[in-house]
């Protein structure tokens, strides 16, 4: 009976792939077919297997649990790390007509209580939540009567100890599953190695579990390293001989901009963009690049998640990033419309000591994180044995000057209290300010005729705004204070005491990052991070570091075929696109041959500057076509220059 059940059900989601799910695909996003794995990952997920989803940057994971949720009755729980993420992911739904909320850090209490119970009794499809948020008794005691029909996990890596960005709070995602036992879940990331792969498994407690794996391989972007000592004029001749939007990642904040004023004298469209940037500033020059306004945007890490631009022709690194899965996520964003595009890595021997000393800088001494520990809460007044879950606006930099500690340092040992669980860092975005009606019409006219101060001032506030009754609306102080006559700072003052008198909730704007307490305060005797937080993370990074300098040092494999090696494929044929395919391409030599020649015209040429003859001559025991082959080679890459007398020299 059992097996018969079970066929009845493959029947008929067979009937529900051709019809129901094409029909929603062509109905939200425009598309008549899927993408390569794609339904077959959906059909797993409805089959009620745990499912994780490896599919590369831009290979449209958001779509596999998507569809299959709107598919069925109930709601989408998704899981995931970054505020702006989550805030990207809501805005396309509920522009597609899919209604979707995220809760985060930057909601009050109040706020975040309506919420939930909007995905009670409201017609909510997708709740996106932080994976901290999971671990509140509010959050678990509205969830055990949420109609959940999915949870899904996104950067499913960070679940892992091996994962390149671990976070702990991922490792109490499974937790929740005694609230929702027959509910499967669905793991999704771009960048897992099979260690990953496994972990995430055995960390999200997968049953009846299956593993979709699409290639990493990106057969429309060509992978170049180049040793140059000049960054910035071949910056310029990539900017001007690849046509194009482009990105260019640097690693500090400074070097954005000093990167961008660079090429504007140059005659590039360019603009610079970090997370130090007031969130209305960042959401303006990322929008200048995706409508093509700016041509070329020079970045830190901190620009792309969340981003879908299909027609990035190049990604430039002039740093070194620190792992290769950072690596390759960031250089996945050239080429998602499959047109070619160029992964371009700058460096010099100066970049791999600055890399390990960067990583070395993460970790700092345990007595720098102790001190940090102890000023953050002496920063907001908090005793010995309390504080547990104290949320307060952040700043790093007035932090810093007040207990006279180095950002950068600060910053680094911050990381750590959040990976060792002892406090929760919010991302800063613009957050407008917000109110909702608490009182239903009968009572608010009541309280109009009671309060004639207030009277007009209400009135405005319906006028103005319509659902105040329904749900948080976003409302402009400035705009308001202009209507009204009044002063913007009255304005502020009437709406906090309306919300005092429980007339409306008013959540004020905030640009700032927040910080939460996920303890009580430790004595500073007691106060230690585990080994997992420091030993074995930092053993983690270097071993990481060390794979990134073997990557750009590399001169005798596919760059490709190196990539998706450290995450577990084995591709039978090379690239033919990366820098040392198209030596290979363009010498028609062996590796070998084409290593050996190379390091002695290195030798060869130190020495001081030779003509072409007396090269040939010293190299005599090679054929004279092979060593032709190899000096145009290297005369083409920039490695050997000839002088005015028709000279090698070595660059």
């Amino acid at each position: 009976m059992g097996k018969y059940k079970h066929c009845v059900l493959l029947v008929f989601l067979s009937e529900v792939m051709v019809n129901e799910l094409c029909s929603i695909l062509q109905r939200y996003w425009g598309h008549a077919e899927f993408r390569d794995l794609q339904e077959d990952i959906i059909r797993s997920v409805l089959e009620g297997h745990d499912t994780l989803a490896l599919l590369p940057t831009g290979g449209g994971k958001s779509v596999c649990f998507q569809v299959p949720a709107l598919a069925r009755k109930g709601m989408c729980l998704v899981v995931s790390p970054l505020i702006a993420l989550m805030r990207d992911q809501v805005r396309n739904l509920n522009a597609r007509g899919i209604k979707a909320i995220a809760i985060t850090s930057a909601m009050e209490y109040r706020e975040i209580d309506i919420a939930l119970d909007n995905c009670i009794y409201g017609e909510v499809k997708f709740l996106y939540v932080s994976p901290e948020r999971l671990q509140t008794a509010l959050f678990q005691e509205r969830l055990k009567r949420m109609s959940i029909n999915l949870i899904a996990v996104d950067e499913a890596h960070c679940i892992s100890q091996w994962g390149y960005d671990f976070r702990p709070p991922y490792l109490r995602i499974a937790e929740i599953r005694q609230f929702l036992p027959d509910v499967p879940v669905m793991a999704l990331t771009a960048t897992a190695t099979p260690e990953v792969v496994e972990d995430i498994q055995e960390k999200l407690a997968f049953h009846r579990g299956k593993v979709f794996r699409s290639s990493f391989a990106r057969k429309n972007l060509g992978y170049i390293v180049r040793n140059e000592e000049n960054k910035g004029d071949r910056m310029l001749r990539i900017c001007n001989q690849i046509q194009g939007t482009g990105i260019i990642y640097v690693r500090n904040r400074k070097r954005t901009q000093e990167t961008a004023l660079f090429l504007q004298k140059n005659g590039i469209s360019a603009d610079f963009y970090h997370a130090g940037l007031e969130p209305a500033q960042r959401e303006q020059k990322q929008n200048d690049w995706i409508s093509g306004k700016t041509r070329v945007i020079c970045s830190t890490n901190a620009f792309g998640m969340g981003i879908d631009k299909p027609d990035v022709r190049f990604v430039i690194h002039l740093d070194l990033p620190d792992s290769p899965e950072a690596y390759f996520q960031e250089a996945g964003r050239g080429g998602r419309d499959g047109q070619m595009s160029w992964a371009i890595m700058l460096y010099d021997e100066a970049d791999v000591f600055a890399l390990e000393e960067s990583v070395r800088q993460s970790f700092p001494d345990m007595d720098t994180v102790r001190r940090t520990y102890i000023a953050l809460h002496n920063y907001y007044q908090i005793a010995i044995g309390a504080g547990l879950e104290k949320t307060a606006e952040f700043d790093l930099n007035e932090f810093c000057h007040r207990f006279n500690l180095i950002p950068t340092v600060a910053h680094n040992a911050m990381r750590l209290l959040e990976i060792g669980e002892f406090i929760e860092l919010s991302e800063a975005y613009s957050n407008p300010a917000r109110i909702r009606m608490l009182m239903d019409q009968a009572h608010i006219y009541d309280f109009q005729i009671r309060n004639k101060n207030f009277d007009a001032f209400i009135k405005l506030l319906l006028r103005s705004y319509s659902g105040l009754f329904d749900d948080f609306v976003r409302i402009n102080e400035k705009e308001i204070a202009k209507r009204t006559g009044m002063e913007y700072e009255q304005v502020v003052r009437m709406l906090k005491k309306l919300d005092e008198l429980k007339v409306i909730v008013y959540v004020p704007r905030s640009d700032k990052p927040r910080i939460t307490f996920l303890q009580n305060r430790m004595s500073e005797r007691d106060f230690s991070l585990p080994p997992v937080v420091y030993e074995q993370r930092k053993r983690v990074a270097m071993d990481r570091m060390h794979t990134m300098t073997d990557y750009v040092r590399n001169k005798k494999s596919c760059r490709s075929t190196l990539l998706l090696k450290y995450f577990g494929e084995d591709p039978e044929t090379r690239c033919g696109l990366c820098d040392h395919c198209q030596r290979e391409n363009k010498v028609g030599l062996s590796n070998i041959e084409m290593e050996s020649i190379t390091v002695e015209i290195k030798e060869v040429v130190s020495d001081g500057a030779i003509d072409i003859r007396k090269l040939r001559e010293k190299l005599g025991h090679h054929s004279e076509e092979k060593i032709k082959k190899v000096i145009r080679w290297l005369l083409d890459n920039d490695q050997l220059k000839m002088d005015e007398e028709n000279r090698l020299e070595w660059k």
